[in-house]
């Protein structure tokens, strides 16, 4: 395995992200977002402007579980059954290149557009809100960004090893529009039902395990358990043991939903 092969096919990727203006659409989107959560977010209760981190965090948790994992999905779905509809796939393949070494470079390459507007986004609102910050404030709030992009880049790997095993790319763009579907709507409503229709009896004690076959909830369990004032408004903590929601622990997960998915891949690819 070559790192430059790598590095330039994923160089390649993003700056074509760059060259169609899609990273700055995606990071004007993130930071207009942010920006009114942070400070309308408590219009309701009458009050207007940036009150606290810990709420905004909160808040733009539920934003991002949604948006997110809809933006690396759509970005991802086609990176292989793409280039092979177009027929460029083979060309792709006959040059001194692996599988691999193709399949790794078009995922940093998307990874990295990714990450670059996810930063700029939400790094931007951290410009304009570092005055009333502190450093606790500043380090949750980069906390929040950094767990946001492992958010991306596992639905970004499930994205890609939906391209490698779609035939074509209207089967890949069902296949992640209804993996976002299950991973965002879906699975806490099956949790949630079953231990309700059992009153509790069944998946108790094993329902913060199940929270963690899901990377959505692994990211907001990942988020609100670091914040005191919103963990108990939430509720994690008499269903969730603090000792499972360790940060790095949390972390070695989102990572693994990262590698997994990419493992199959490229297993899949090499077939």
């Amino acid at each position: 395995m070559e790192i430059t092969q790598i590095a330039t096919i994923a160089g390649k990727e993003f700056w074509d992200r760059i060259r169609n203006r899609w990273v700055l659409a995606v990071a004007l989107v993130f930071t207009a977002f942010a920006l009114v959560i942070a400070y309308f977010g408590a219009a309701q209760q009458g009050a207007v402007g940036f009150k606290s981190i810990d709420v905004t965090i909160a808040s733009l948790v539920s934003l991002v579980i949604y948006l997110i994992p809809l933006i690396a999905l759509i970005l991802g779905f086609d990176a292989i059954v793409g280039e092979r509809e177009r027929g460029s796939l083979d060309l792709l393949l006959s040059m001194p290149i692996t599988r691999l070494e193709l399949l790794l470079g078009k995922y940093f390459g998307l990874a990295g557009a990714l990450t670059f507007s996810t930063v700029a986004g939400f790094g931007l609102v951290a410009i304009v809100l570092s005055s009333q910050l502190d450093i606790n404030a500043l380090f949750h709030y980069f906390g929040f960004m950094l767990s946001s992009v492992l958010l991306g880049c596992a639905f970004l790997s499930l994205a890609v090893m939906l391209s490698v095993f779609a035939s074509d790319r209207t089967r890949a763009s069902g296949l992640a529009i209804a993996m976002w579907f299950f991973f965002v709507l879906v699975f806490d409503l099956l949790l949630l039902g079953a231990l309700v229709a059992t009153g509790g009896q069944w998946g108790g004690e094993i329902f913060p395990y199940l929270l963690l076959a899901n990377p959505a909830d692994v990211f907001r369990i990942l988020n609100i358990f670091s914040l005191d004032d919103v963990r108990t408004l939430y509720g994690l903590t008499t269903v969730f043991p603090p000792a499972l929601a360790n940060p790095w622990l949390l972390g070695l997960v989102m990572f693994a939903w990262i590698a997994a998915p990419l493992g199959i891949a490229t297993w899949r690819f090499r077939q």
